[in-house]
């Protein structure tokens, strides 16, 4: 596996005595749909400033293909392409003379313009005034402005802000397929935890500018699953579990335990049924990305992530 297009190591950020980043480390691999979740206020925005060169981090490094954006920034950016917030749009221009301004600007072969309209799916619209494009259709032309000249990362800051259900599936469709169909990487913010999950590889979950998870929603939800378990004797069964290096806790008449290393579902039922403690259900539940997302954002410990 090659180096990470994006390599974030102990990144801080202050502005004054307010901390915006602490201590921030990640890494984004190649041609991957990374989802970086996290409440408002929980430094998102800071961390795609810092990713683009716009703001420098108070301490720590940032790498871009493998190289530090602080001595390579100009080279570097030229191979990356974003959106952040609305895209800005000259309304009295049509789609497509939108896209020429900037064609000219980056000095770029009028080829790319064609390129660019296919892939955000706008060509039938592209000589249509942007005054009458819908917010979904802008939103899809300022990701084509920055798909132009080909970048190999794209960073999106809450494309799907104020789109309705037809945009948002428009949008979830676009960033699926840039890494199949144009080799992209996306690293893409957000604080809408039903749509990164239907498109994420990876994903993050930032809490006050730290850290609190990163790896798939796979390993994510497999590192957060309970067993579901009804004793006739929970009181008893909680301390014996717990004394097997569980961790236990009482809801209503089930205990919700987490596997001990090696020490699932089974080897729980064969200690309970040793000690004469009847077990009547025994099954395995996963926390969904939004109650995880909540637990872990909230401070809460009731769902443990090793990391």
């Amino acid at each position: 596996m090659g180096s990470p297009v994006i390599k974030l190591n102990d990144v801080h950020k202050s502005y004054g005595k307010i901390h915006a980043v602490k201590g921030l480390s990640l890494r984004v691999p190649s041609q991957s749909v990374y989802g970086f979740l996290g409440p408002n206020g929980a430094g998102k925005t800071t961390t795609i400033r810092l990713i683009l060169g716009l703001q420098r981090p108070t301490a720590g490094e940032i790498d871009l293909f493998g190289q530090p954006i602080t001595t390579h920034r100009i080279t570097l950016l030229r191979r990356v392409g974003s959106l952040v917030d609305t895209p800005s749009l000259y309304s009295h221009l049509t789609g497509r003379e939108n896209l020429e301004v900037h064609r000219r600007l980056l000095a770029l072969d009028k080829s790319s313009i064609h390129e660019a309209l296919e892939t955000v799916g706008l060509p039938s619209a592209a000589d249509r005034l942007v005054r009458h494009y819908s917010h979904g259709m802008r939103q899809r032309l300022g990701v084509a402005i920055a798909l132009l000249g080909s970048p190999e990362l794209l960073v999106l800051d809450e494309p799907t802000n104020g789109l309705d259900p037809a945009g948002i599936h428009e949008m979830r469709s676009l960033v699926q397929s840039l890494p199949r169909d144009r080799g992209v990487t996306v690293f893409l913010s957000s604080h809408l935890l039903s749509e990164v999950e239907q498109v994420a590889t990876h994903v993050a979950i930032l809490s006050h500018g730290s850290m609190r998870y990163e790896g798939t929603p796979a390993d994510l939800k497999q590192r957060t699953q309970s067993v579901v378990i009804r004793v006739d004797q929970i009181d008893r069964a909680r301390s014996l579990l717990e004394s097997a290096g569980c961790i236990a806790r009482h809801e209503g008449e089930c205990l919700f335990v987490q596997p001990a290393g090696q020490f699932g579902p089974a080897e729980m039922n064969s200690m309970l049924v040793a000690a004469k403690v009847s077990v009547s259900h025994l099954s395995m539940e996963s926390a969904t990305l939004e109650q995880t997302f909540l637990q872990l954002t909230s401070g809460l410990d009731e769902i443990e992530v090793t990391q």
